[in-house]
């Protein structure tokens, strides 16, 4: 992928959401794992969505429930650890469904689903999609407590991953052209008399072109550059919106 190609897929990691939903947590046996972290519930069966909506403001979890999925569309996503909780049969689309088109999408989002119909190739089609758990109703409140808790600590390492991505962007959008260009020849394996000879200036040119680049992008070895360019050129931009997703999603 060349320099002015990973320019332009991470533009968008420098835009934040502008709504948070964060607010103190509760339960001191939760607060490591769930402290300014978001769930949202589709079910749409209003009794359960209370009672989800009661449990998890129980141990300080904040939520948002709708009745189906296309009701939080145009919801803004905050930049926070989260997942989704849905029921796998739902008006309009299935839980399942929904799964494959928000992956389709590019929201990565964990999803933990529940049913009160399971089976085993629906549980199985559901876990291969990238589900972390399946709930089968009546559950215990604890296991959703848990399953939960899990879901959020592996948004957490995403959301750590993304923005590793965009502080490796930020500094990458300080390089001058000729220094990305020295970049991206430097990590694909060549030497400076390659490089040299490649955008035609004298070694000792890209041996400063080469600093350069190693200061600006904080990198300490070669190794650490090469990662750096890796991780540009590999990680999906985060989705902040579903309502920007909505015309992938053919809804």
């Amino acid at each position: 992928m060349t320099s002015d190609l990973m320019s332009r897929k991470y533009e968008r990691l420098l835009l934040r959401p502008t709504q948070s939903y964060a607010r103190p947590v509760a339960a001191p046996i939760y607060a490591r794992a769930t402290q300014d972290a978001f769930v949202f519930i589709v079910e749409d069966d209003l009794s359960m969505r209370e009672g989800l909506v009661d449990l998890l403001e129980s141990v300080g979890l904040q939520s948002r429930a709708f009745s189906s999925p296309t009701e939080l569309l145009n919801m803004e996503l905050p930049d926070l650890a989260g997942c989704f909780v849905l029921d796998i049969r739902l008006p309009g689309i299935s839980g399942l469904d929904f799964q494959a088109r928000l992956v389709a999408a590019g929201v990565r989002i964990p999803i933990i689903f529940m049913t009160g119909h399971a089976d085993v190739p629906m549980a199985v089609k559901a876990m291969k999609a990238g589900a972390v758990d399946f709930l089968t109703k009546p559950f215990r409140e604890q296991e959703m407590l848990d399953a939960v808790t899990r879901a959020i600590e592996l948004d957490g390492m995403r959301l750590d991953s993304d923005r590793q991505a965009i502080e490796t962007f930020a500094r990458f959008q300080t390089l001058s052209e000729r220094e990305r260009e020295v970049m991206d020849l430097v990590t694909a394996g060549l030497m400076n008399k390659q490089v040299a000879g490649r955008i035609g200036v004298v070694e000792s040119t890209v041996k400063i072109y080469r600093a350069q680049v190693m200061r600006r992008m904080r990198a300490q070895s070669l190794a650490d550059l090469v990662r750096m360019a890796e991780l540009l050129r590999s990680a999906p931009a985060p989705i902040t919106s579903l309502g920007v997703m909505a015309d992938r999603l053919k809804w």
